[in-house]
């Protein structure tokens, strides 16, 4: 994860990219996808910002600038010159940027409630009044007429405010949104019939009609219904939309607020967690959230993990191991001392990682995108459009107010949110639901990345297997003493860094051998190594490495035949130029790896091992698993072309490994996964990451992918499919055929619940099923 870096003001949280900053603001008023168009634009085109992008969906903009060049307040002022707002963070720096929108958000949704409930309420009688319009004798006629516009203006010029407000600030930076056009058709609607009221003969001469006594039809209800029907979509909206990141804030809220830490003379105090540092001691009993990251130091609990990783069993842990903050201790006292606290805690860590996810779009957006930029000029050009045919062709006596209800109608039907929602929101549950399954996508990208994946390559040793090999036996060869041959092989082999080496060293301190300095020690990439030990050259590593420093096997070659048959490495030892023993290394299969590899058959992926082991050892540990490919006595070096061969062959590859000896072929794949765990998961190279270290996840993300990405395409279908009908029906095309029009009150609710219903379509994968 970048660095935390702290900048002005204080309410805002920048963090290193590159060679400046990257700072998160959450931003207000925002009402379509054009909005966020809007202050993108403006924000990339800011002097000393390199990048910027504005996420619609969960209203937040991320920019990345030189703070040499610029600074927030003028970043601030540029969305606020545009027309929008930027809400503030808690002055405490929560770290996670969940809760600072929150109020600001919260607010909104108070004051559209309040325009809506006062909107509904004059609506009302205005509905009312004009169904009983025509049974008024003529003199009463122009009395309803200025009743109805005492009780529509509060509608449209207080609760409207904000539709007029939104689209003069458009215009103002010569640009159209979802507010011109419902200010253009409630307003339209609007004037004319206050014209219409205090000079009907005006419009009745203009071919707007007549009722009785002369006075000239009115629309004020359509107005003040439109804008009732429009503020009760947003007011759902909103509140749905709220919903899409529940995940996030609820892991965020999982933090405890206190900790109890134990002083230098054993008496314990209670402090709020936001104040332990490094190094502090802290108690947790039995049923209590742990409330940082530390090691344990005292005591054996059991801890739920499943806020992290997925996994309802709880992990029994034991002095030295780790423990992460706002996981649950399901049974035991304990102590532990914090080692991570606030901002760098793997619960924030994660928080921030998903907040990022969701602000980066996914390829799939783009055409609605693009779509939407031209949208808005399009639907104004169609009512025009319109209102001159239906003038042209309407009766002379209602050729006005029948041109009027039709640009209308066109106007208030168009819907871009639709459009504009359609993927962030998805996106934005989708990985919210995979962080609460442990699973964490690196963005939109990575999200419909992964539901192309057909074959998936997994690593051995750490992935398939524990990762945490050991000696299973050694055997000297004949003429040399098993004891010394073992003391001078760990001792070469306690200069390597490899995991079969490690299990070498352990081996011979368990046999209480004494290890000796090495000096000229050489390492042979994915072969073995060699080095001088009391004066003896000693060679250790595979059947290819012994030849190529002139050595024979000889009779140990059968042997090392008969271990690989066994699942088991075996790895030779020569002294002096001569095979002098040979032992085997075992890695237990991890128990998930078979159940992992069905799912994933299941799924119709094909399923490959790749490693760097003896081909016959990776194929006895395959078969234990179903997996039926294996790319073995792979070069950490060749990985990478090898996921390159795979994809020469037409295939979208994902490869699993544990995100560091493996980082080429991640990258390489067209998905990387990586086994993370504890404090590496902000730093994993991949672009996904399963939290836990399980194997389950990668089935797991790949669904969850494919679900995210149908719901996607269902919701661009219903927006394109709700626009293609409901325009032309609204215009008036399918009149002359089947009588069918749309009024100017019916197109708002359908405007109006376009928008909620692709969100709401999006929650629905807040209850995937991920097993």
């Amino acid at each position: 994860m970048k660095g935390e870096v702290k900048a002005e003001p204080r309410p805002l949280h920048p963090a290193e990219a590159g060679g400046g900053l990257r700072v998160e603001l959450p931003l207000t008023g925002m009402t379509c996808a054009a909005c966020a168009r809007r202050i993108e634009r403006r924000l990339q085109k800011a002097e000393g910002v390199s990048a910027a992008s504005v996420n619609f969906a969960t209203e937040r903009a991320s920019v990345e600038y030189d703070p040499a060049r610029t600074g927030l307040r003028r970043l601030v002022r540029v969305v606020e010159d545009v027309g929008y707002g930027v809400s503030e963070l808690p002055a405490s720096d929560s770290g996670d940027g969940v809760g600072g929108a929150e109020p600001a958000r919260s607010a909104e949704r108070r004051d559209l409630r309040r325009r809506f409930t006062l909107a509904a309420l004059l609506s009302l009688p205005l509905l009312a009044l004009s169904m009983s319009h025509g049974a008024v004798e003529a003199f009463e006629a122009a009395r309803v007429n200025w009743l109805q516009l005492a009780l529509a203006a509060p509608v449209v010029l207080y609760c409207g405010a904000p539709f007029f407000r939104n689209a003069w600030a458009a215009l103002r930076h010569g640009a159209a949104d979802m507010n011109t056009l419902i200010a253009t058709g409630t307003g339209a609607a609007f004037g004319y019939s206050a014209v219409a009221t205090a000079a009907p003969r005006l419009v009745a001469a203009a071919g707007g009609g007549h009722a009785h006594g002369g006075a000239a039809p009115v629309y004020f209800e359509a107005a003040a219904v439109i804008v009732a029907l429009i503020l009760l979509g947003r007011l759902l909206e909103a509140r749905a939309r709220g919903r899409t990141g529940e995940a996030v804030r609820r892991l965020a809220g999982l933090q405890p607020r206190t900790a109890r830490v134990v002083r230098d003379d054993g008496s314990h105090e209670d402090v709020p967690a936001e104040h332990l540092a490094p190094g502090d001691l802290v108690l947790v009993r039995p049923g209590e959230r742990v409330p940082t990251d530390g090691v344990v130091t005292e005591g054996r609990p059991a801890l739920d993990e499943s806020m992290l990783t997925g996994e309802s069993m709880p992990v029994e842990k034991a002095p030295g191991d780790e423990v992460f903050g706002a996981t649950v201790n399901r049974a035991g006292v304990f102590r532990f001392r914090a080692t991570r606290v606030g901002r760098d805690t793997v619960l924030r860590q994660i928080v921030r990682m998903v907040e990022e996810a969701q602000g980066r779009r996914a390829p799939v957006a783009r055409l609605a995108d693009v779509v939407s930029g031209y949208f808005t000029p399009a639907i104004i050009l169609i009512a025009a459009l319109t209102f001159v045919v239906w003038f042209a062709v309407s009766p002379p006596g209602a050729r006005l107010s029948t041109a009027l209800v039709r640009a209308v109608s066109v106007l208030i039907v168009a819907c871009p949110c639709a459009l504009g929602l359609a993927t962030p929101t998805a996106v934005m549950v989708g990985t919210g639901r995979g962080a609460e399954a442990g699973v964490l996508f690196r963005g939109g990208e990575a999200l419909e990345a992964a539901q192309k994946v057909r074959t998936v390559v997994l690593d051995k040793t750490g992935t398939v297997t524990a990762g945490e090999p050991g000696v299973d036996d050694f055997h000297a060869a004949e003429g040399f003493d098993a004891d010394e041959t073992l003391r001078l092989a760990a001792s070469v082999e306690r200069a390597s860094e490899h995991p079969l080496g490690d299990a070498l060293v352990r081996h011979a301190s368990a046999l209480a051998l004494t290890l000796k300095e090495v000096e000229g020690f050489e390492s042979f990439a994915g072969r073995g190594v060699e080095g001088l030990v009391g004066g003896r050259r000693v060679t250790v590593g595979g059947a290819k490495l012994l030849r190529e420093r002139g050595v024979e096997p000889g009779r140990l070659e059968g042997r090392a035949a008969a271990l690989a048959a066994e699942g088991k490495t075996p790895v030779y030892v020569a002294l002096d130029g001569r095979a002098a023993g040979l032992f085997a290394v075992a890695d237990r299969v991890r128990p998930e790896s078979e159940e992992t590899i069905a799912a994933l058959k299941a799924l119709g992926i094909e399923v490959l091992m790749l490693t760097g082991d003896d081909r016959r050892t990776a194929e006895t540990v395959a078969r234990a698993v179903g997996i039926e490919r294996v790319l073995a006595e792979v070069l950490p070096e060749g990985k990478a072309e090898a996921v390159r061969g795979l994809q020469a062959e037409g295939k979208t590859v994902a490869m699993v490994g544990d995100g560091v000896n493996d980082a080429p072929a991640l990258a390489q794949a067209d998905v990387g996964i990586a086994l993370g765990t504890g404090s590496g998961v902000a730093v994993e190279a991949a672009d996904v990451t399963l939290v836990g270290g399980s194997l389950r996840g990668v089935p797991a993300a790949l669904a969850l992918s494919r679900r995210t990405m149908r719901v996607i395409r269902q919701n661009l279908f219903w927006a394109f499919a709700y626009n293609v009908v409901g325009v032309p029906l609204a215009a008036g095309a399918f009149y002359p055929l089947t009588g069918w029009t749309l009024t100017p009150v019916f197109a708002s609710a359908a405007m109006a619940l376009s928008s909620v219903s692709v969100v709401a379509n999006s929650l629905r994968l807040r209850r995937a099923r991920l097993s």
